[in-house]
């Protein structure tokens, strides 16, 4: 592990920007050696009260300031996110254990996410005239007021980056923030917020606060003006129950089975290794990452060949550098919920074609990045998120029964097709009942366009992170219309038998001219 990471002044500095009274902490533990990483201190349910009393005091000012304060800030955020970029990347391998590019993309996409964000918020929500239901008569402009303070839950897997999806458009929008940090990935939140702070966004605008989800999570979405959520499709409709309560807005990313479609006109082996990308970045402990795979028949063959050879041949390593392909699962759960995985579906029938076991030799929690090949619905890992390094690979007969494949599922996060036509390609994507939806790619082509909504359909979520509609989750619309006195809209009968009829003519003026 690096230097940096044993000085205990730096954990120490850090951890101290966790909003706390309750003097209590738990361990962390580093996913590479097993052995403890830090203690991190904990918060209560009046901590996280404190918390929005602080931010909402905060937020007031922090919204008159403006558009152009706001962008200047990030943007100076933005810069410090790349000039320590090592510093966070240490940070992130050694909370959850991923390999140093799989680290690398979460703080360039953090990066990606701050730039957007202060360059696009003042264009989606400056507001502006729309038209009025009887022009000339009437003038009606739109604005957009921050909601408050949004309470936004993240969990260990991506917390750099998907901390950034929440919290970077929430203060752009004029909103302050009280962060639920997953324990296991708080470290690196409270090293993203320290840069923030350090770009100028107030400390008290932006607070962190862990715990068990059951302790504090509740208090962190009572409160709430706005609840971001990341998390399991269980663990969401919980959250949304709560948020029900109080009418209050959420967005919700959950759980997915991702599907990939390998059509038969692609080069085997660019898509073996295309596909081993997409099912096994950060072993498999991504939203979005791939979990079943639909070949088709004329390929099947030489694709399977291929892909199995190429997931053999990736490296595992714990080294903070870019020499391994995929790192360790983060925890000791992670590995039992994959092993369980892995052991039902082998006790009913399905063949191990590649990996399919535990590497203590390498570190407590690797395991073997694993396909399968048999795997039937009655198998715990057909249909259920595995969220580790496995995949089953299914052969079909055409085009139409892979969709069907796909689609036949109660998750819609991502899902992907491979295919050496890109019209073709593109005509499958369009099938596909996923939010998100890669051709040629697994995930990075959706997960990186930051100007692009990104979000979960059935089980999988609700609303969108980034681009323009990820903005607007954090405002109110407000529409403002004012009589001109050019003349009365009628108010009464005999105004009304006055003014039917010219209203009548006006409508279709308006419609003859494409008027909306």
């Amino acid at each position: 592990m690096p230097a940096s990471l044993l000085e205990h002044t730096l954990t120490s500095e850090l951890t101290r920007d966790v909003t706390t009274t309750s003097g209590e902490s738990v361990p962390v533990i580093a996913p590479f050696t097993g052995t403890l990483l830090h203690d991190l201190p904990t918060s209560s349910v009046s901590d996280v009260q404190d918390a929005y009393s602080r931010a909402r005091l905060a937020q007031i000012a922090w919204a008159r300031a403006g558009f152009a304060h706001r962008r200047a800030v990030l943007l100076r955020a933005h810069d410090l996110l790349l000039q320590r970029r090592e510093l966070f990347l240490d940070t992130l391998q050694a909370e959850t254990g991923k390999t140093r590019g799989q680290a690398f993309e979460e703080v360039f996409q953090a990066a990606s996410v701050t730039r957007f964000n202060a360059l696009a918020a003042y264009g989606v929500l400056r507001g502006g005239r729309r038209r009025a239901g009887i022009p000339l008569v009437i003038t009606t402009r739109v604005r957009y007021r921050p909601k408050g303070v949004a309470g936004v839950i993240t969990p260990w897997n991506y917390p750099f980056s998907l901390a950034a999806m929440d919290v970077v458009p929430a203060l752009a929008a004029g909103c302050g923030v009280v962060q639920k940090a997953d324990n296991q990935g708080a470290l690196s939140i409270l090293a993203l917020r320290r840069a923030f702070i350090d770009a100028g966004v107030p400390e008290q605008l932006w607070a962190i606060v862990t715990g068990d989800g059951p302790s504090i999570g509740g208090a962190v979405t009572q409160d709430a003006d706005y609840i971001c959520f990341t998390g399991s499709t269980a663990t969401g409709k919980i959250v949304a129950a709560q948020a029900a309560t109080t009418l209050t807005g959420a967005s919700l990313e959950l759980g997915g089975k991702n599907p990939l479609i390998i059509l038969d006109d692609v080069d085997p082996t660019k898509a073996a290794v295309n596909a081993a990308s997409a099912c096994f970045s950060s072993l498999g402990q991504l939203c979005v990452s791939t979990e079943r795979i639909y070949v088709e028949r004329g390929v099947a063959a030489r694709f399977l060949d291929e892909f199995v050879a190429t997931t053999k041949n990736l490296a595992l390593g714990s080294a903070f550098d870019y020499t391994a392909d995929v790192g360790s699962l983060t925890s000791q759960a992670q590995l039992d919920r994959v092993t369980a995985h892995v052991k039902n579906a082998v006790d009913q029938g399905a063949t191990v074609q590649a990996g399919g076991r535990a590497r203590p030799d390498l570190g407590p929690f690797f395991f073997e990045p694993t396909v399968l090949t048999g795997v039937t619905p009655e198998m715990d890992c057909f249909a259920s998120e595995t969220f580790g390094p496995v995949v089953s690979v299914s052969i079909v007969d055409s085009e139409q029964e892979a969709i069907l494949a796909a689609n036949d599922s109660n998750y819609g996060l991502n899902a992907s097709v491979f295919s050496g036509s890109p019209q073709r390609g593109l005509r499958v994507a369009t099938a596909l009942e996923a939010g998100s939806v890669n051709v040629n790619e697994g995930y990075r082509g959706s997960f990186s366009s930051v100007a692009a909504p990104m979000g979960g359909i059935k089980q999988s979520g609700l609303g969108r992170r980034n681009g323009p509609e990820g903005l607007l989750r954090f405002v109110d619309a407000i529409t403002v219309s004012r009589a001109t006195g050019l003349l009365q809209l009628p108010r009464f009968g005999h105004e009304f038998a006055q003014l039917a009829g010219p209203m009548v003519l006006l409508a279709g003026v308006l419609k003859a001219v494409r008027r909306r």
